[in-house]
């Protein structure tokens, strides 16, 4: 019996994700074929994952400094001086296809890597987000997947001790084959203690410590690069297996070795595992690393060369520390119970070289693997946009009632309070608002001061679809927004940008629109990008996702006793619509929700109207003259309205007068509006303060009674009964889950 052909290495790099004329450059680079641990090295580090090949052009239109920023993005996550010596440090990943193969250690997973990336840094982990898409609620995997995704990050975070403060979690057909779970995490550091990944010179020793090397997670970039098909649960292996307990022991010793002094450059062990950290660490020196793999802690007998390198076991990470200070290094290790070991050196040499069982196995040079890695511009096409519909194109509800009933409800606008109740939301004690509370924006407190860090997650796929460069504007001005609303003063954003294959134009172009019209927005609201991620070949059998760039901002509380939240209203408040309504219904949720459509462009983002709008408000709030700010985004001012009265368990009245129809003035999604509730005595603040800015307002009801009732221009509409509004709100997600 013949046994089948050994694969040619072309054969196999076609396997790991390698265009033949990117092995072809890899033969030329190296003046001779690769081995199969330098194949497997180049895979890794030219997956898209790792070397952005498609996007890097693009993403060089971001505005990327700032007054306050001390790194943007090059390193593990982005660095913002948050004044008095001390730092934010923060950054969004995502871990989309193994969440979707495995949906607990996927997700659990990419809370554990993305709090590596801040802690590397210097910083203690004081807060996660998370952004989740999910497919639509009657597909068969959708409740697993939801089951799954929800306990792997409470699980984990809540087991390391850091609050789940903020998010969002959508429902769509188009995430039915491809799940997005990207992970958010915000850290404190002072500002002259930042560490960085850049071996500072040859002759360091280079300590591994952390958890032992196993066989998980192997080509883990490489499959996150890749589309999925039918055959896409056999990739199991390459999800990774996480243990909380370990990254809290793991953050522990990395910030005491850091305050030993101990440290000269430092890597978290992330996608590509030990490969990608020592390349990004020689690399960024400009120097060399020399490996001997037989000192790798090791938990599974025989694994080759290959597979420790390609492996992306969690809770790892990398050191080069400073002349005679191994021993330092040895005693913090030793206290916190981990494996440690010097497994190499740098050099001098510019390569990788890699040592097993005394045999070299590896010796690549390091430019081709990080700045001389494939750079695409690939062609795009111009996306087809959405026309623009007026009220007259969209029919008002035949019911008034059962559409707000419908769409409050509906699975994205109803409560996520089954959800959020798996999240420790509290644990440090610094968690002063969080998105189950009723605020935009979840808010930790800083110690030693009066001030607060506020961040939010943001993102409207549906926008994105039908403009893509609209869309990218409104994601971006959707969190400056959200952070104003609290009273924080917007600083800086991080992102992650998942779309579908960038290989074919039509997606390419989607990409290149929604990355202009984020820099646009960036640079007009003073929001530099800091850090970031981009997920690319979010697609099954062909079908992409929709297009879903997350945008993740961070802002300042001077004060934090000055904050505002939605969930303040009293009875006898003034509620005050400020900014303009025209009644935009393109893409909104009352158009999908009740009327089954999902056409029409989406609402245009004025930014400059936005500055003005949003600067306005965040005065007030400092000054004191608001407290109760609710942005408007979907559902439009129904929604806020209902949100607002269900948070603060008071019903009110709204009156709407007007010259556009009824179903647009209250289901509209214009921007650069907030809703918010104020005492008559402060009518006259937020009068001058508009009529200075050029800002609209309108007053449109008050707070008061036990329902949500509406009145326009053609009367009295409907109301509902603010219980029947909470059950149906609340009802929603419980009932799905089966609980």
């Amino acid at each position: 019996m013949s046994s089948a052909p050994a694969k040619s290495l072309a054969d196999k790099a076609a396997e790991y994700g390698l265009k033949p004329d990117e092995y072809a450059l890899i033969v030329t680079r190296l003046n001779r074929e690769p081995n199969d641990v330098e194949l497997g090295v180049f895979s890794v580090m030219w997956s898209e994952h790792c070397s952005y090949k498609s996007s890097r052009k693009h993403l060089s239109k971001f505005p990327t400094t700032g007054p306050r920023v001390i790194c943007g993005p090059g390193e593990n996550a982005g660095v913002i001086d948050i004044g008095d010596g001390q730092a934010c440090i923060f950054k969004m990943e995502s871990h989309n296809h193994p969440s979707y193969i495995e949906p607990y250690q996927g997700a659990a997973t990419g809370v554990g890597g993305i709090m590596r990336d801040v802690f590397t840094m210097g910083a203690r982990p004081i807060a996660l987000l998370n952004a989740l898409r999910f497919g639509d609620p009657s597909h068969p995997k959708t409740k697993r997947l939801v089951s799954g995704v929800v306990s792997g990050i409470g699980g984990y975070g809540n087991c390391v001790g850091v609050p789940t403060v903020a998010g969002e979690t959508n429902f769509h057909c188009g995430y039915d084959g491809n799940i997005l779970v990207n992970a958010m995490c915000v850290g404190l550091a002072d500002a002259d203690k930042i560490f960085y990944s850049a071996a500072p010179a040859a002759g360091l020793a280079v300590v591994y410590f952390g958890s032992k090397t196993g066989r998980d997670g192997i080509h883990g970039a490489t499959m996150a690069s890749q589309e999925f098909d039918d055959a896409s649960d056999e990739k199991r292996p390459t999800v990774q297996v996480g243990d909380p307990f370990a990254e809290k022991l793991l953050i522990e010793a990395t910030l005491e070795l850091m305050a030993s002094g101990a440290v000269a450059a430092i890597q978290d062990m992330g996608a590509a595992g030990l490969t990608s950290s020592s390349v990004e660490m020689a690399g960024k020196g400009q120097v060399g690393i020399e490996l001997d793999l037989d000192m790798v802690p090791q938990r599974e007998e025989g694994m080759s060369a290959y597979e420790m390198m390609l492996s992306e076991s969690q809770e790892r990470m990398l050191a080069v520390l400073k002349p005679g200070r191994e021993h330092d290094g040895h005693a913090i290790f030793e206290k916190w119970g981990l494996d440690a070991a010097v497994i190499g050196w740098t050099t001098d040499t510019g390569h990788i070289v890699l040592k097993h069982k005394g045999e070299i196995v590896c010796d690549i040079p390091l430019a081709p693997l990080a700045e001389d890695a494939p750079l695409y511009d690939r062609p795009w096409v111009a996306p087809t946009l959405q026309p623009r519909l007026t009220p007259d194109d969209v029919p008002a509800p035949e019911d008034w009632k059962a559409a707000i009933l419908t769409l409050m409800s509906a699975p994205d606008m109803a409560s996520k309070r089954w959800l959020w109740e798996q999240y420790d939301r509290h644990v440090m004690a610094d968690t002063l608002e969080d998105s189950a509370t009723g605020a935009d924006a979840g808010i930790v407190r800083v110690h030693g001061g009066r001030k607060a860090l506020a961040m939010t997650s943001d993102v409207t796929p549906r926008y994105v679809q039908n403009d893509p460069y609209e869309g990218g504007k409104q994601a971006v001005a959707e969190a400056w927004r959200n952070l104003t609303a609290v009273g924080a003063d917007p600083i800086a954003i991080t992102d992650n940008l998942n779309f579908g294959n960038p290989e074919r134009p039509e997606i390419m172009g989607q990409i290149v629109r929604a990355i202009d019209g984020m820099a646009e927005a960036c640079r007009v609201l003073d929001f530099p990008v800091v850090s970031g991620n981009v997920s690319l070949y979010n697609e099954t059998n062909g079908a992409a996702i929709p297009p879903t760039p997350t945008v993740g901002g961070v802002g300042i509380l001077p004060d934090y006793a000055r904050r505002a939240d939605f969930a303040s209203m009293q009875a006898g408040d003034v509620l005050v619509l400020v900014g303009a309504t025209s009644g935009e219904l393109g893409a909104s949720m009352y158009l999908r929700e009740v009327l089954g459509r999902e056409d029409g462009a989406p609402p245009p983002v004025d930014l400059a109207l936005e500055r003005r709008t949003g600067d306005m408000i965040r005065a007030l709030i400092l000054s004191g003259d608001l407290r109760t700010v609710h942005d408007l985004s979907d559902g439009g001012l129904v929604a806020a309205a209902a949100e607002m009265a269900l948070a603060s368990n008071v019903g009110l009245a709204l009156n709407v007068q007007g010259d556009i129809p009824d179903h647009a003035a209250f289901f509209g999604e214009d921007q650069a509006r907030y809703l918010v509730a104020l005492s008559h005595d402060a009518l006259e603040a937020l009068d001058a303060a508009a009529e200075a800015a050029g800002v609209a307002y309108a007053i449109v009801g008050q707070a008061g009674g036990d329902e949500v009732s509406l009145s326009g221009a053609s009367g009295f509409i409907t109301a509902v009964d603010l219980e029947d509004l909470r059950s149906r709100h609340e009802g929603w997600l419980p009932g799905f889950m089966g609980e």
